[in-house]
């Protein structure tokens, strides 16, 4: 696994990403949502990788946006976006903002990807194929 760190601007949300590639096999998604446009977010994950986030207690906003289904997660204090969680009955599945994440892990450029033009079923079809199944979100 290869082990990536990363936080919020100030540091009131920390994060931990294990991805099972190199992190140059990894193409970022930039979503052409608007919510996700205004924050210029790129996302990783992978299926097979697992998420780790810990939050000073309040500092774990969430927003849902377009269909509803799934939230974005961002910093209450500074109001970085971290990445976007998806829950369903007993998973969680997340995708990071790569603009959160410690140095520069060497993923491939991004590609921009259109999930407006899906519908909410394909969109948690897309979610669970794509996005980290091994999710912790732990406020200490």
């Amino acid at each position: 696994m290869h082990r990536l760190s990363g936080q919020c601007h100030c540091q009131a949300i920390q994060l931990e990403l294990q991805l099972p590639q190199p992190p140059a096999s990894y193409q970022p998604r930039a979503c052409d949502c608007d919510f996700c446009r205004k924050h210029a977010a790129a996302y990783v994950s992978d299926p097979d990788g697992a998420l780790r986030i810990r939050a000073r207690p309040g500092a774990l906003g969430l927003y849902r946006q377009g269909s509803a289904k799934a939230q974005c997660v961002y910093c209450t204090h500074c109001g970085v976006l971290i990445g976007v969680m998806y829950e369903a009955v007993g998973h969680r599945y997340a995708t990071v903002n790569v603009r959160v994440l410690d140095g520069e892990p060497g993923f491939a450029d991004s590609v921009v990807v259109s999930p407006k033009t899906l519908s909410a079923a394909e969109k948690v079809s897309r979610w669970k194929q794509l996005w980290c199944r091994g999710v912790e979100v732990e406020e200490r």
